[in-house]
């Protein structure tokens, strides 16, 4: 569940929303606007992991099994004006 702290509340209770921020995001407010989130390493490190790309599966011992057939493409050209 997010929470929403001014940049005046943040200020005064830093450790508070700290506590928050480990049961989720803590999104802090500049005149009203979300202006920072506050996030516990963990989520950020979840948030910030990449997934293996297409390319590293098939390089992987074994990859050569993994059956991928990419979907076909369709490249339109605009025709460009020389006049």
């Amino acid at each position: 569940m997010p929470t929403t702290v001014s940049s005046r509340e943040f200020n005064h209770d830093t450790s508070g929303a700290k506590k928050a921020a480990l049961s989720g995001p803590v999104f802090i407010t500049d005149r009203g606007k979300p202006a920072h989130v506050l996030l516990s390493i963990d989520e950020y490190k979840r948030l910030t992991s990449t997934q293996p790309s297409i390319i590293d599966i098939l390089a992987m011992p074994g990859g050569e099994d993994v059956e991928f057939e990419a979907p076909r493409v369709v490249i339109q050209t605009k025709p460009v004006d020389v006049s």
